[in-house]
């Protein structure tokens, strides 16, 4: 045992030593050390059990359970053993399966008590399924009758959450008699039973029997009321007069006590308990009911501009216990004389005399003030009952590596960042400012006024017209010209009939093979390199042999081929409905998130695997189709990974369907062994020798020098195209402005160069532009993303240069956001780049990197998605599925464990599991929303707060477009001014739905997006997917209601869905628009183009969380912090006002006066060499 194993051995028996002096008050490391040899032997808990019994070692089961589960994360012995090859891996997870009890949870599929409501999912309707129902059970047992499921008589109102998530108790019939029984022989010292009403009366005082208590209140079953159980909830402060800290220090379960109905919403019930006396029963607030009788509480409803969706204005923002008045200070009131007094206000206004009046009225006790008092939250300690002892609180949980090499001359050259593309940046914004206070100082404020839009509009007049005015095409830089003229000219890029083109491809020559494999093997890999004509083919050769035609029984069968993005379905699609001869959505049709295709004829389907993925949770067997294909599957994206192990279990119920599973990479051979060691098919392609040519150093900025490698192969390399791997539309757009200004200064001699861009926001008439041939004595340079390493063939490229990076994300658990950053490539991807060059003919690959770097620090293949990202929207698809054993479920490569641990947590705290981390009826609702779980928890809970018309409108504009706005590179100051005018000062989600408002009020006109900066595909789209959600909302019953200019339930609502996304303005970082996260303490930043930048909000949530230069918070909304804890009780808590709460505990106080400072400790150097910082921080 090394140095290094001897500490982590000493900290495990500190570790052990103190679990058994919590748990026996014996403090002996010694005895530690005597544990820990005798768990060595044992490979079971039971075995460590047994051998300590038989020594007379008397210990506790969870003393136990806690010591076998540091042993086995912390032991040496056990780390080595997960870090060498040899282990077993059904091994490994069965001790994982000791450590982390919650991820193996045996696999049931879930039910509900009634199946009162359709359990189908978005996209049955577009298949044309029928939707499933759950069997009918009865509660036999502890789990059932305690499991929470949504009740029509179990609604509340704004502290009402029907449980934890969204469910009511529920009790056997019998005992339901027993109850009302025991009213009827009720104690005869209490007052008699009340009369039976029909239904809940408002303001009337009932007596009950207390169900449950929860964290945030107790939930009572009201007495004397017809038709069976009524259940209330009684919230902790409505529970007594003053802070109650914990309601099970006032009740208990199966108490009696007497409660008053305060309100009725949605048949749901509110109770109070202070305002009944507890032992008479009398009403304590009597006159409440009499302002009822008489309609002072009444409220109307008003109606939207459509006449269909009711608006409720107050609803559930107002308070139920009558009018609330704010006290107007003396500064108020001067200002409101002063405005009298200068004739603004009539002095017959009364605001005055109306203020005065309250005042008193307030002061006599006749109104309640409003007072407004500071709350402080918190984070609660508990962890969801099943995962106790497992989460990130309990084990130190690292995340997975995404980079081999940290230190690497890669990783440093992509964590410095390219250089040339932030001086650009930063010269730009130098000009503009120039250009702005140039413009400022010209203006004669003694001249006639002038329209100041009236440039803008004759811009947006501009884009409205068929083709581009002369003016706009001399502002527009050479390099977009080209790009983008329809007028420029290339050459004819091929004559060929579809028929010829088809036969030329290089997968015709092996059709009748190909066939002949696939019919003698159930699951077939296939290997063939981009190109080759395999995603538009193969699904022709099956349809033709017969695998599209009718079963046995009549059933027609599918031919179904996914895609890992949505842009490759909907294109190889029209290019497969063109080559049959048919009209796309008849025998070729294509489904993609919130867009069907296809129809009752459909023969032949493409799809993104996502949606394969939410057919499964459907129907499991797959039963439409004959073939299913997963094209790219080297991508491994996470609905394919996730699609490997289902399609694995579906094959061995279904012999007659058949699996493809195609790669345009070499790593067949691990596809191959995780399918049963079924056979590989490879397909040659067109390839030629390809060159490679190696950086002798480093380069600094990689930017840089792949411009320099460009005007090199341009001015010495004989004729071909070139290709340039780039990572993200930031450093395209400067390297095509950057070569356009190079090659206008080597003058007219030099050969003409088209400078094209390609990346994955390029509308679709622009992108399609790298596919035309140069012109005669032209070269043509390509500037791309990732997606033309395998997604796209561009022929006549002879060039390739390679700067070895991409931009991806990687979800940080730790600290629950996403990292975009920019990250060395692995070898891999390197090798499919470098083959882009060997196409058409003998080509070079400029690798802009040592040969030492790309054997030492790139990784052998990419790490997959599902090892890297956010695993909540996953684990809930499984959990839907009945799928609830993780750590067992069949993964070619398995999530890391904190990733599901997070995830798991996060739907416990949204209400889709329960205590046993079983699926509930809410988190059923959830799975058949597609989007996010916050998203959809989001919509779901904004019905409850009359406002659901609004929340369905920005889930929309969240989920149909990435991106809404559209900012020119030429136009961003115009672009910037009309985006202002949305913005609202409560965020950015209300400015989302005031852009859609106003274009629906625009009479969704093009022009009108066009005219501010927006893109109008983009709001089509969104359009779409609301009449989808609204679609499916219909079906689950939730109801559309318009909170009307309320947005105060808008953002209680969001709320419900990000309470984990929450921060609090930081006070050491003022003036740059620093938070830190509620949860984790983490800094995170404003990003620039949020309507709350600059503005004074002190409690924000935010819907995604991205580092790049900065973490940076997007769409972002201000929100008051108890909020939170009546959004999710169970994650966030009222700090306690007897002592100081941890953020307080946590801010550093600077002292007016040092007296130990030294004579220049003033000054800001200082300051700064000291790391002193203004103001207090907080974690």
């Amino acid at each position: 045992m090394d140095d290094l194993e001897q500490l982590e051995y000493l900290s495990l028996v500190s570790k052990v030593a103190s679990e058994i002096q919590n748990h026996l008050s014996i403090s002996d490391k010694t005895l530690a050390e005597f544990v820990i040899a005798q768990h060595a032997p044992n490979t079971s808990l039971k075995d460590f059990e047994a051998t300590l019994s038989s020594m007379g070692a008397d210990f506790p089961r969870s003393l136990l359970e806690s010591i076998d589960r540091l042993i086995l994360t912390l032991h040496p012995k056990y780390k080595s053993q997960k870090a060498g090859a040899t282990q077993n891996r059904d091994e490994n997870i069965d001790s994982k399966s000791r450590v982390f009890k919650g991820l193996s949870i045996p696999d049931k599929a879930p039910q509900f008590d009634t199946p009162e409501e359709p359990f189908d999912d978005t996209f049955a309707l577009l298949e044309g399924m029928a939707a499933s129902k759950p069997a009918t059970s009865k509660p036999s047992s502890k789990r059932r009758r305690l499991s929470r499921s949504r009740s029509p008589r179990g609604r509340n109102d704004d502290f009402v959450f029907e449980d934890e998530y969204g469910r009511t108790v529920s009790r056997p019939r019998h005992e339901e008699k027993r109850s009302r029984r025991k009213v009827r022989d009720d104690d005869v010292h209490r007052q008699p039973s009340p009369e039976i009403d029909d239904e809940a009366v408002l303001y009337k005082v009932y007596p009950g029997k207390v169900s449950s208590v929860k964290p945030y209140g107790c939930f009572v079953t009201l007495q004397g009321i017809r038709g069976g159980k009524v259940d209330g909830l009684v919230h902790v402060s409505q529970m007594a007069q003053g802070r109650v800290n914990d309601p099970s220090d006032l009740v208990a379960r199966g108490q009696d006590v007497f409660v008053k109905v305060i309100k009725v919403e949605n048949n749901k019930i509110s109770l109070s308990m202070k305002e009944a006396d507890q032992v008479s029963g009398q009403d304590l607030s009597p006159q409440q009911r009499i302002d009822h009788a008489s309609g002072a509480n009444s409220s109307g409803l008003g109606n939207r501009g459509d006449g269909q969706i009711p608006v409720i204005e107050s609803g559930f923002s107002a308070r139920p216990n009558g009018r609330q008045q704010r006290i107007t200070n003396e500064n108020e009131k001067w200002e409101i004389q002063q405005l009298i007094n200068s004739g603004v206000l009539p002095r017959s206004s009364g605001m005055l005399s109306g203020i005065d009046a309250d005042y008193h009225a307030a002061i006599n006790g006749e109104a309640a003030f409003e007072e407004e008092e500071e709350v402080d939250i918190e984070v609660r300690d508990e962890e969801p009952p099943f995962l106790a002892g497992q989460t990130a609180q309990s084990l130190e949980l690292s995340p997975i590596r995404v980079v081999k090499a940290p230190d690497g001359s890669l990783n440093r050259a992509a964590m410095s960042g390219d250089t040339l593309a932030r001086e650009r940046r930063e010269l730009r914004q130098q000009e503009a400012q120039e250009k702005a206070a140039k413009e400022a100082a010209s203006v004669d404020l003694s001249s006639q006024w002038n329209d100041p839009m009236a440039q803008q509009k004759q811009f947006s007049s501009q884009l409205r017209s068929s083709r581009p005015t002369q003016a706009t095409q001399t502002d527009m830089p050479e390099w977009k010209k080209i790009s983008t003229g329809r007028d420029a000219s290339f050459g004819k890029r091929s004559d060929m009939s579809i028929k010829d083109q088809r036969s030329s491809l290089p997968i015709f020559a092996f059709r009748k093979q190909l066939l002949e494999a696939v019919s003698k093997h159930q699951i077939l890999i296939v290997i063939s390199d981009t190109g080759s004509g395999k995603t538009t083919q193969m699904t022709q050769y099956l349809a033709e042999a017969g695998y599209a035609n009718s079963d046995e029984n009549g059933n027609i069968r599918m031919i179904g081929c996914t895609q890992p993005r949505r842009v490759a379905a909907m294109s190889v699609a029209k290019r497969v409905a063109e080559e049959v001869g048919g009209r796309l959505g008849e025998e070729v049709g294509y489904t993609i998130r919130f867009e069907n295709c296809t129809s009752p004829q459909t023969r032949i389907k493409y799809m993104t695997d996502g949606i394969l993925l939410r057919e499964l949770l459907l129907d499991k067997d797959a039963s439409q189709y004959s073939v299913i294909m997963l094209d790219e599957a080297h991508e491994r994206t996470i609905a394919t990974d996730v699609l490997f192990s289902l399609l694995k279990k579906t094959l061995k119920k279904r012999p007659d369907l058949k699996l493809i599973v195609t790669s345009a990479t070499l790593d067949a051979d691990k596809f191959s062994e995780y399918f049963d060691q079924c056979p590989i098919f490879k397909i040659p392609g067109r390839t030629f020798p390809v060159e490679t040519l190696f950086s002798r150093e480093p380069e600094a900025d990689y930017l840089e020098a792949a411009l320099l490698t460009v005007m090199q192969i341009h001015l010495t390399e004989p004729p071909g195209d070139c290709l340039v791997f780039l990572t993200g539309k930031e450093e395209i757009d400067s390297s095509c402005e950057i070569l356009s200004e190079r090659m206008k200064a080597l003058g007219p001699n030099v050969p003409e160069l088209l400078i094209l861009p390609i990346y994955g926001a390029l509308p679709s008439e622009v992108a399609t532009r790298i596919f035309e041939p140069a012109p005669n004595g032209a070269r043509k340079v390509v500037i791309a993303t990732n997606i033309a390493e395998t997604s796209l063939t561009i022929d006549g490229i002879f060039y390739v240069i390679d700067p070895g990076f991409v931009k991806q994300s990687s979800y940080d658990s730790k600290l629950g956001m996403d990292r975009l950053q920019i990250t060395p490539i692995s070898q891999a991807q390197a090798n499919q780049r470098k083959g882009r060059a060997g196409r058409t003919g003998p080509g070079k690959c400029f690798r802009l990197y040592t040969e030492a770097a790309f054997q030492n620090e790139m990784l052998p293949t990419s790490i997959p998605e599902i090892q890297r990202q956010h695993l909540s929207n996953t684990v809930l698809m499984l959990k839907a599925m009945g799928i609830n054993d993780l750590l067992h479920f069949d993964f070619m490569d398995p999530p890391p464990t904190n990733t599901m641990l997070t995830a798991l947590e996060e739907l416990y705290c949204l209400g889709a599991l329960d205590d046993e981390g079983l699926l509930t009826r809410l988190g059923r609702q959830m799975a058949d929303f597609p989007m996010d779980p916050s998203l959809s928890k989001a919509l779901i809970y904004s019905v409850e707060l009359q406002c659901s018309d609004e929340v369905l409108t920005i889930v929309s504009m969240i989920s149909g477009a990435t991106n809404i706005f559209h900012r020119p590179r030429d136009k961003q100051e115009q672009a910037d001014k009309r985006r202002q005018k949305f913005n609202d000062p409560s965020g950015d989600h209300i400015t989302l739905l005031n852009v859609y408002n106003g274009w629906i009020k625009a009479g969704s006109q093009k022009s009108w997006a066009i005219d501010n900066f927006i893109v109008p595909k983009n709001l089509e789209r969104v359009k779409s997917v609301r009449d989808q959600l609204a679609e499916t909302m219909k079906r689950h019953r939730l109801r559309l209601v318009s909170c009307g200019r309320d947005t105060i339930a808008v953002r209680r609502s969001l709320c419900s869905g990000f309470f984990r996304n929450s921060a609090r303005k930081d006070p050491s970082s003022e003036g740059s628009g620093g938070y830190k996260t509620l949860v984790e303490g983490t800094p995170v930043f404003l990003h620039p183009s949020s309507a709350l930048f600059g503005k004074p909000a002190e409690h924000i949530i935010y819907q995604s969380l991205v580092e790049t230069s900065k973490e940076y918070m997007h769409q972002v909304s201000q929100i008051e912090p108890k909020w939170l804890v009546e959004a999710a009780p169970t994650f966030f808590k009222v700090a306690p006002t007897d002592r100081l709460s941890k953020r307080k505990k946590a801010e550093r106080i600077q002292p007016l006066h040092n007296k130990f400072a030294g004579e220049d400790d003033w000054r800001l150097s200082a300051q700064k060499r000291q790391g002193r910082g203004g103001g207090g921080t907080w974690g």
